[in-house]
């Protein structure tokens, strides 16, 4: 049995989608569902079990229970969390208890970190794990802070030698996006919300740059699509000699506008771009470019090809958003 924690979220819907497309399975869900429409995102799945994280532990201490590998997907994941007692239950120290519990089982242990980490880029976006690089990095909000702090403590555990995990790998993922994200609200990608500005008013709105030496739309993200995250991982999970901490991101930077002018692109329409400021409360911690090194995943063996920004657009457009069903 393969179990997916955030298997109902965003990327780790797209993964289980892919894990029975792919025939693996059977395949268990660990995730708080709520009363939103965040199940939609698994209506079309046959699982074997869908599991609250606060049963989660009780659930694997089952006598039967067989597992050839856990991604552990499941966070906290808004950048504005406040909480950081519940950050740290959920991001931190689950995190550490599914590592153990792997170790004790013999079972791969895949997970996901976050670009997060990087903070405001000015110690590069290198997934070095040594602990000089590691100790260098300053993530601008809790969120990014949770996940280094599991970062550091997977690195130290491996350089001792300690919780020997078949397939053991994190994965720091950029700005991704892709369909199933609609529940995240204003945490969603850029893509859906630009592209339903443009389908309800022919216009798209961007945040104005605060910066004299970069212009209004010319801020740099990595923009990664969801299917490029969920070959990383199925790769990894067929390779099970791998281990390490890896970038998952296009590891080319493209601006924001050259992102709505795809959106217009898929809509058929001629861009028209108003900017607006950057909200006060996202201000300090706003990213002006992210970039991802790919180069230690390549070496480690990964080489399909990633899929182009404006490829991504456009598919994820016409054969998401766009219609009656946007769920995968």
């Amino acid at each position: 049995m393969i179990l997916v924690t955030g298997g109902a979220g965003f990327i780790g819907s797209n993964l289980v989608a892919a894990l029975e497309n792919e025939g693996i399975g059977p395949i268990a869900v660990c995730d708080h569902l709520g009363d939103g429409d965040k199940w939609r995102n698994i209506a079309k799945r046959r699982l074997e079990d869908v599991v609250r994280p606060d049963e989660l532990m009780d659930w694997l201490a089952a006598p039967a229970r067989q597992l050839t590998a856990v991604f552990h997907l499941g966070a906290i994941s808004s950048t504005t969390a406040t909480d950081a007692d519940e950050v740290l239950a959920n991001n931190f120290r689950l995190s550490q208890q599914l590592w153990r519990w792997c170790g004790r089982e013999g079972v791969r242990f895949i997970y996901a970190s976050s670009a997060a980490v990087y903070g405001d880029g000015a110690h590069g976006f290198d997934d070095d794990v040594s602990d000089a690089a590691l100790g260098r990095l300053r993530p601008l909000n809790l969120y990014g802070w949770s996940k280094l702090l599991f970062d550091r403590w997977v690195a130290g555990e491996q350089a001792a030698g300690r919780g020997d995990i078949p397939a053991a790998a994190g994965l720091r993922f950029f700005n991704v996006y892709g369909p199933n994200e609609y529940h995240k609200g204003g945490q969603q990608s850029v893509v859906p919300q630009l592209y339903r500005q443009v389908a309800e008013t022919g216009r798209a709105r961007l945040f104005r740059s605060a910066r004299p030496d970069i212009a209004d739309g010319a801020q740099q993200r990595d923009f990664v699509h969801v299917d490029d995250c969920v070959n990383v991982m199925l790769w990894l999970y067929r390779n099970p000699a791998v281990s390490g901490i890896f970038n998952v991101g296009s590891g080319q930077a493209r601006t924001f506008r050259a992102l709505a002018e795809a959106v217009f692109q898929a809509h058929g329409t001629d861009p028209q771009i108003d900017f607006i400021d950057t909200p006060a409360a996202i201000r300090a911690q706003y990213q002006y470019f992210t970039e991802a090194r790919m180069d230690r995943l390549m070496a480690a063996g990964y080489d399909k090809p990633v899929i182009s920004l404006e490829t991504g657009v456009t598919r994820y457009i016409e054969e998401y958003l766009a219609t009656a069903d946007p769920y995968r």
